[in-house]
Formats: C-alpha cells, structure tokens, sequence
C-alpha cells in the first residue's frame, strides 16, 4: 500500500536532504498557513516575499506553493531570515522575522560543523555532530511559533497576478529575453547581459563642470 508523504517529507524530497535551514523555511511556512488561514496556493492565493535564497526556500514553495515560476514567490535578497506572506482570499499579511538565537546555534555545534566541513572530524565528532543537527531540527520543527519568530500582521498591497510578456531578439548576441528586461542602446534593443551601462558618480559632493 502506498502512503501519502507527509509535508516535511515533501519537502525534503524536493530538497534533497534534511538540514536545519529547511527545517526554518518549514516552520514559516506552517506559520504563514495558519496565521493567513490558507491553503497551499494553486495559483496565486498566496504571495511570498523572502529576503534570503537559503534552503529553507524550497519548503516555504513546497508548502505554501509560492514559486518563482508562477511568479507569487519574490525574492528581496537583504540576507535576512525575514518573511512576508500576503493571502489574496484572506485579505491579509504577516511578516514573520525569525529569532536570533534559533539562527546561532551553540558553540559546539559550529565547532563541529567547521571540522565537518573541513573533512577533518573524527567519526566519533561526525555523530555528534549528526545528533546536534537532528535536535535542532527537531527543536525548530516542535517549536512554538511565538518562540521561534516575532510574527507581526502588516499592511501590504498584494501586488497584481503576473503577466506575460513578448520576447524580442538581442540585438547583440541573437539571444531571446523578456521585453521589459531588455534595454536601448545606441538605438537598438539589447539585453541586459549585452547593455554597457553607463554610470555617472559625483565625488567629493561636488559638482559636474
């Protein structure tokens, strides 16, 4: 008989392996779920906006169905473990900023990580390393919301459904791209690989004569 995967087996499976940082992406998701009274988005129910491309990623997509192919997954890259999900049935949005001390970890643990890493930990280090890593994991997943992130509803203007745009030929390199990607140069349409910007910086404050 085959049984129905779970969430979080899910989206390890998408992910490839278990690690802390989906176990995080994995909690804000059940956080931006419950707190929206959503579900998984077929289309764009639901948006995300993520501040970092970490792991925890792919289980806010996984779970919530915010992915950058649909265009309801944004990515705002400050390197924050910082969450902002808007419901379009809901009528409302949470930012979700995930504690410090959940992101630190102990001393020993990146002590042990850094060998790990290294490749050079003994075996006896590389279990407990294993076990460390498993009970952070378990301790995130298990958390209470309020302990594991400060959790605020905001205002937020749920942008609109995204478009489709024509693609027009570069033409520097004959390659395709997005029509409000590409750029003028010199009279033609370029894209942006191919487009020699053209920075103009005042220094000192003083003016250009």
């Amino acid at each position: 008989m085959c049984m129905e995967k779970t969430p979080w087996e899910k989206a390890v499976e998408f992910h490839g392996h278990v690690c802390p940082g989906l176990a995080i992406g994995y909690k804000v998701a059940e956080i931006a779920l419950s707190n929206l009274q959503e579900s998984r988005a077929d289309d764009e129910e639901m948006i995300a906006i993520v501040e970092n491309d970490a792991c925890g990623i792919d289980a806010i997509m996984v779970m919530t169905g915010c992915t950058l192919g649909k265009g309801n997954l944004i990515l705002k890259d400050t390197g924050k473990q910082v969450y902002t999900f808007g419901g379009r049935n809901s009528k409302k949005a949470i930012r979700v900023s995930v504690n410090g001390n959940i992101l630190q970890g102990n001393p020993e643990m990146r002590e042990l990580h850094q060998l790990v890493m290294e490749g050079k930990a003994s075996p006896a280090e590389k279990d407990e390393y294993n076990k460390l890593r498993q009970q952070k994991m378990d301790d995130i997943l298990n958390m209470p919301g309020e302990q594991f992130a400060t959790i605020k509803e905001v205002d937020f203007a749920v942008p609109g459904k995204a478009r489709l745009f024509s693609s027009v030929e570069c033409a520097c390199c004959g390659e395709y791209a997005m029509e409000p990607r590409t750029r003028n140069q010199n009279g033609k349409v370029v894209c942006l690989d191919c487009f020699d910007d053209y920075p103009r910086t005042i220094k000192n404050n003083q003016e250009r004569i």
